[in-house]
This record gives structure tokens, sequence and C-alpha cells, in this order.
């Protein structure tokens, strides 16, 4: 293992390149902090504000804005790799910070790979260096808020509607679990036109007329998100703020699908946090009578082994296929990833819990909190563990596959 808890062999699958390790340790130095405080955070359900500062004051805001525009430089897999960092230490603080880098990514490497007209092309530019100007010189705060709950897929059952106006847009819906509610400068909305059926990503101010935070926040897990309901009545969003061409989205769904798969990378850092929890508790003083000896506790520590291996193995042959226009083979492995992550979570923490026994389940233990937010990744959309092994369930068994990658 490498200092970090990164594993040696991404150094031997290629995956570690200069600005990919520059981002991980970047973020691997801020850990202990990160960690001390996810109890607290936890605790309160409150939004984790200092780790927030943390990444504002070590450039981590823009960690995949070009470091010509002043960011960090991560690509798509720098990201993940510095997200299971992160996950390591707070996962639900990795959640937030998952829906800030979503948007600098779908505006930066993914609509770099799109095919968009040369006019579409020079206003993506001005819009995105303003974007990029916002993070880096401001420290904007960007959330994105997509869920609805009237559709599983990435593209479909969006009733938030913009109508256009001088200047821009007015904007009425309501998204739920919308992560850093109370933190946010723009919350970044998929919306539609009437009689117009092209996706649309358009920036709403966080202090404008017309939004409202609904609701209280109290989950079983991954309480630090504040993921409340957004909810708009006629907001006005300047033209300005429609961050990509209308139907990029949809365009973007259907060739870089890996986009949503993005949650599972907090989630294997909290399967190697479970993992080095356990191992602490099994090694204890280290003495001939430490429970690491007991034959039984052995078995459970093999298990836990085969399930972490399984999903961080799986995920690195991912992150080494990612790209724009994936094949078939490649669309159902990222699948299957989100499939044996999420589930192997929550797998992981009862494992935990059993082996380390009752004190293990007591407040304030980190084996607790992680058994509580590895029960809530497998529901999150739009590839939620249902939706994917749906999907699973049918690719390859029928002639006309287009249909699953949205």
């Amino acid at each position: 293992m490498t200092v970090t808890g990164l594993p040696d062999r991404l150094l031997a699958d290629g995956l570690m390149t200069p600005d990919r390790t520059d981002v991980v340790e970047r973020m691997a130095a801020l850990g202990p902090a990160i960690a001390a405080r996810s109890a607290e955070y936890d605790l309160s359900a409150s939004f984790p504000t200092e780790n927030w500062n943390d990444f504002a004051a070590n450039g981590l805001l823009g960690i995949c804005i070009p470091r010509d525009d002043g960011g960090l430089g991560a690509d798509f897999v720098g990201y993940a790799l510095a997200a299971e960092e992160l996950g390591r230490h707070c996962t639900a603080t990795a959640l937030t910070f998952n829906m800030h880098v979503a948007t600098t990514l779908l505006t930066g490497q993914i609509a770099d790979d799109m095919t968009l007209t040369v006019d579409e092309r020079r206003v993506l530019h001005e819009r995105r260096s303003a974007l990029r100007r916002g993070v880096v010189d401001r420290h904007h705060i960007h959330s994105q808020p997509f869920s609805e709950g009237a559709a599983a897929g990435a593209t479909t059952g969006f009733a938030t509607k913009a109508v256009p106006v001088d200047g821009g847009y007015r904007v009425t819906g309501r998204k739920i679990f919308a992560s850093l509610s109370s933190a946010a400068d723009i919350n970044n909305v998929v919306c539609v036109v009437d009689g117009d059926p092209r996706i649309r990503l358009l920036g709403v101010p966080a202090d404008a007329d017309g939004i409202e935070l609904e609701g209280t926040w109290d989950p079983l897990g991954m309480r630090a998100t504040d993921s409340r309901n957004l909810v708009m009545t006629d907001v006005f969003v300047p033209a300005e703020h429609e961050w990509i061409p209308p139907g990029m989205f949809d365009q973007a769904a259907a060739r870089w699908p890996y986009f949503y798969m993005t949650l599972s990378f907090a989630y294997l850092g909290l399967m190697r946090a479970i993992m080095d929890d356990t191992a602490a508790y099994l090694i204890g003083d280290g003495g001939p009578t430490a429970r690491r000896s007991h034959p039984i506790k052995q078995q459970g520590w093999a298990s836990m082994n085969l399930v972490y291996e399984q999903a961080q193995a799986l995920c690195y042959r991912v992150l080494g296929e990612v790209g724009v226009d994936p094949s078939s083979d490649a669309v159902r492995r990222a699948w299957a990833s989100m499939v044996t992550t999420m589930e192997g979570a929550p797998t992981l923490a009862s494992t935990a819990i059993r082996i380390c026994g009752g004190r293990s389940m007591l407040r304030p233990s980190r084996l607790e909190q992680h058994y509580r937010d590895a029960r809530c990744g497998a529901t999150m959309l739009p590839w939620s563990v249902e939706v994917c092994l749906d999907r699973l369930g049918r690719a390859g068994l029928f002639p006309d596959e287009s249909e699953l990658s949205a």
C-alpha cells in the first residue's frame, strides 16, 4: 500500500500520472483533519463547511479545471482516485464534493468530447471560462441537483420547466435530494422547454428570488450532505448560465455514461475505511491475545478482503477504459462496478460489525457511522443498484441495447 492508502498496483496498471498523483496527495494531506471532523458533522447532520474551506485553500475546488485556467488539471480518472481517497476520511463530504466537481467535468473534459457546431463550441468556451473564474477566484460552490423522483433514467422524467424570456429563462420545478442545498452558490439543474425535448443545464443562482429549501434533513446516513429539496418558482436564470448547449446533456448521457458512476468512487473509499478500521480493531496492541489470532475473526476478515478486492479491481479496470463512446461490454462493466461497490460497501460494513462486536455499534464509533453511510449508496440515481441490475439483466439478451445506455 502507498502512504495514501491507494494500492501499489495503480502504478502497475498505469492509472497514476503526475497530475493524478498530485491531486490524490493533496487530498490525502487533508485526510486526517477531515476524518477528525466527520463524527461531529454526522451527529449534527450539518454541512461540512470546514472541509470545504480546506478544499478552497488547497486549490481542490478547481480539481478538474485546466491548469491554464487556474485549476489543478485533473481528468476524470484523477478525480475518481482523489474522490476515493476523500471517501476514506469522510464519505459524506466526498459525496458533496462530487456534486460540485461533476459540473466542471461535464463542461470540461466531457464537453470537449462531444460533437458541437462551431458556434456552440464558441459559446461553451465563453460560458465555462466564466464558470471556472468563479470557482478559482471566488471559490464558488456548484451543486448539481438532478433527481425529481419521477423516473430512473438519466434523460427522462424531468418536470422542471424553463420558459425563455428576455436575457435568459424563468425556471420552475422541484429537485429532491439536492446535496449542498445550504452551501451552494449555484444550483445546476436539468430542465426542458415546452415543445423542445432537448435537456438543458442551467445554473440557478442560490440567492435568486423564488428559491426555497424544503423540509429538514435527518437521514439514516450520509448526514453531512444536507440534501434537502430545492423548490424553484419562476426563478430567473441569466442566459450566460446555460453552461452547455441545448441537447449536449442528452449526447453526453449516451456517449459518456461513466459520468453517472462518479458516486461509487466515494463508496470505494468508504470500503477502504471499513477495512482499515476493522484491521486496527483486530490487531489491537499486537500482542499474543490480539483478536487477530481468533480463527473465526480471521475467516470474517478473509471474506471482507474478497469483497473489497473484487470491488476495487473492477472499478480500476473500468477507470482504465474510461472515455467517449465506450463499447457495450465496457458499459456493462461500468454497471457491474456500480453494483459491486454499492452492494459491497454494506456487506463489508455488516461483516465488520459482526467481527468487531457490540462495542462497534456504540457512537461515536467509526464503524457504526460507516455502517449507516454504506446502506445509502444502493438507492442513488440515476445509476442505482436496481437500475444497473435491470440493465445488466437485459444487456446481451436482446438485439437492440441502445436504450440501455441513458
